[in-house]
């Protein structure tokens, strides 16, 4: 199927990823898919800014929807101790994620694959039927993005309904944004 991706969606598989691993989260869920669509500088990224959607606002739905890295920084900044500098002292002792939970867990412990979530495989199954319903053999970002509106049931769509997107509305403009 990834055959298939424009360069735009093949991107938004990689960053992704960057996002699983910037949040430190040791999956690839709707989530991570919805900030690579807004990382990138395409139709489908203009379309979703216009109904009020910005990376760095819904990165922090998610930091705060997931609990972020599970620790409170500034709980511990009043106990005296800097989370930053503590993380910087052990990295630099024991290497980069010698904090991160071990295999399996919340936290990807290791620079390698990221597995998605069902959620965000079925975004991408969905993708591919949507661009068959549009009458395009290609996957392009829109594509995802309108599965991600298809799956309706991941924290994507959570962020989108919390951020008082309406999904008809954003699919009627990412189809006109394909078609144009």
């Amino acid at each position: 199927m990834f055959e298939r991706f424009t360069t735009e969606a093949r991107e938004v598989v990689v960053l992704a990823q960057d996002e699983a691993r910037s949040l430190r989260h040791g999956h690839i869920g709707t989530e991570h898919l919805l900030l690579a669509l807004l990382r990138q500088d395409t139709p489908t990224t203009a379309v979703l800014r216009r109904h009020g959607l910005d990376h760095d606002e819904v990165a922090e739905a998610v930091a705060a929807a997931t609990g972020g890295d599970g620790l409170d920084a500034d709980a511990l900044r009043t106990l005296g101790i800097d989370l930053d500098a503590v993380r910087g002292v052990v990295e630099a002792t024991f290497g980069p994620g010698a904090l991160d939970a071990p295999g399996g867990g919340r936290r990807s412990s290791s620079p390698g694959h990221i597995p998605f979530t069902a959620g965000a495989k079925k975004v991408l199954e969905l993708s591919l039927r949507e661009a068959i319903a549009l009458r395009s053999n290609r996957i392009a970002d829109g594509h995802i993005a309108l599965g991600l509106l298809r799956e309706g049931e991941g924290l994507a769509t959570k962020v989108l309904l919390d951020r008082g997107v309406d999904p008809p509305a954003l699919r009627a403009d990412i189809t006109a944004a394909l078609r144009g």
